[in-house]
């Protein structure tokens, strides 16, 4: 009997043992489970608040179209906090709401500090706007629409540099204007490529508008020494190209792009001797600012013997003209107008025809220079 119960016994404190080894195995494997939970638990908190902390903002989407009206400011005012905080008091009490600055001028250097490559490489630049993303955040603080303003071909800086996208006379040499000042080749689309890159960077600041000046072939000087490099192709075409090409490259980039053209194209639609047409830019851009100062205008353009003192009459006339050639378009017409005394005393009463003869055609605004940035509330209205 003896016998039998000792097996028996032996069997079953194997099988407790193996119940028992079983039974912590299983409680090891839970607390293993419950460890790797809450390790991944865990993992997922700091990943996400990692991905809180290093969170990449949404793109910035273009902002709203507006009726700007404008004034134009140099580097130097824009780089001067004194200067920028009178400017934002005199719209604050007027009808302006907007301003432009320029960051590349007719000297072609860059105007801030750049990190475009090539802008380094030539050493062509001159940071006169100092910290221009806190300037433009303190404009936006006040709901000013910020333009940047960038001059095109007429750039003596890349064509010293780079005398091979230069224009020449036939002789070789550079070409020059009746300032002096080289041009590159409007042709050439390294040219383009450059001031794309710039323009991409005035965007990643925060600036609303890009606004692109010179964008032509030269006026003045001695035209019949240029060896221009188009070919076949007439002036118009080959700035109509370039115009897309703006348009292509920009699409996608936070903001809206401007043209600034001679106030003769609201009239005239041969181009003018220097590629500027209306219809080869009206559905590639938001708007076209035509340069309608009336001091601008010869003696006897409407049988006036000095145009600069009837300014509401010349500046009806191109509106008038100007104004079917943006109907079903993409662009508007925002004329630049004269806020300076030459051909005339330009009073608040010669202001305020100006502004009233652009907004009886159009709602795009108007943008007032004066190169001196000496701005008044003369002929603008109060809030």
């Amino acid at each position: 009997m003896k016998s039998k119960i000792i097996p028996w016994f032996i069997v079953s404190v194997c099988g407790l043992l193996a119940i028992l080894f079983i039974w912590q195995s299983s409680l090891q494997t839970q607390i293993y489970v419950q460890e790797l939970n809450n390790q991944i638990a865990e993992s997922y908190i700091a990943f996400n608040q990692a991905a809180i902390l290093h969170e990449v903002a949404p793109p910035r989407a273009k902002p709203e179209k507006i009726e700007a009206k404008g004034i134009y400011l140099t580097a130097y005012s824009a780089g001067s906090q004194k200067t920028v905080d009178r400017m934002i008091a005199l719209i604050d009490q007027t009808e302006l709401n907007a301003v432009v600055i320029d960051i590349k001028d007719y000297s072609g250097y860059i105007l801030y500090d750049s990190d475009v490559e090539l802008v380094n490489e030539m050493g062509v630049e001159d940071n006169r706007l100092r910290d221009i993303t806190a300037t433009i955040e303190k404009f936006h603080e006040h709901g000013i629409y910020v333009i940047a303003r960038q001059t095109v071909f007429q750039d003596p800086a890349l064509a010293r540099n780079r005398p091979d996208w230069a224009i020449h006379n036939h002789s070789g040499g550079l070409w020059y204007d009746n300032m002096g000042l080289s041009w590159v080749d409007p042709s050439n689309e390294h040219v383009w490529e450059y001031n794309v890159a710039i323009a991409k960077e005035a965007a990643s600041f925060g600036f609303d508008e890009v606004n692109f000046d010179y964008v032509r072939f030269p006026s003045d000087g001695n035209m019949r020494a240029i060896a221009y490099t188009n070919g076949e192709r007439k002036l118009y075409e080959v700035m109509g190209d370039f115009f897309s090409y703006l348009d292509e490259e920009l699409q996608d980039e936070p903001i809206h792009i401007s043209l600034d053209m001679f106030g003769f194209v609201m009239e005239r639609h041969d181009g003018i001797s220097i590629g500027q047409r209306l219809e080869d830019a009206v559905d590639h851009v938001d708007y076209i600012c035509p340069m309608m100062y009336p001091s601008h205008y010869p003696p006897g353009h409407l049988n006036l013997a000095n145009p600069a003192a009837y300014p509401g009459a010349v500046i009806e006339n191109g509106m008038r003209k100007g104004a079917p050639y943006f109907e079903g378009h993409r662009a508007e017409a925002r004329p630049w107008i004269q806020a300076f005394h030459i051909g005339a005393y330009y009073d608040g009463a010669k202001i305020r025809e100006q502004i009233d003869q652009v907004e009886a055609y159009s709602d795009g605004g108007w943008l007032l220079w004066n190169a001196s940035n000496n701005y008044t509330s003369a002929g603008l209205k109060l809030q």
